[in-house]
């Protein structure tokens, strides 16, 4: 996908979102840099974005809104079809990466 297809630097609009989402609750997103780095240690860089990224997927299913029906429930489940959970997982895989480097570098 070109670069000018993007939403500011991600796939779409919909993974940007929830990335954005996920980043903005502190919680949330040491939840998630804890899980990318247990699976770094687990798996390796490479083979913990997958998992990583079904786990994301998971979460999100899990934690859908109950009672929506119609076509609110069509326009949600559209727009979380939409996300790129893969991304998303790789962007923590990432950072684990990064801090990792940063470690090796300071010792």
């Amino acid at each position: 996908m070109s670069e000018d297809t993007k939403y500011n630097g991600w796939l779409n609009y919909q993974t940007w979102n929830v990335a954005l989402w996920i980043d903005n609750d502190q919680g949330s997103q040491e939840f998630w840099i804890e899980r990318a780095e247990a699976l770094v240690e687990e798996h390796g860089k490479e083979d913990a974005v997958y998992p990583l990224s079904q786990e994301l997927e998971a979460e999100f299913d899990e934690n859908m809104p109950e009672g929506v029906s119609g076509t609110y429930a069509d326009l949600l489940g559209h727009a979380l079809g939409m996300v790129d959970w893969y991304e998303i997982a790789q962007h923590y895989v990432d950072d684990v990466e990064i801090e990792a480097e940063a470690d090796e570098d300071e010792g």
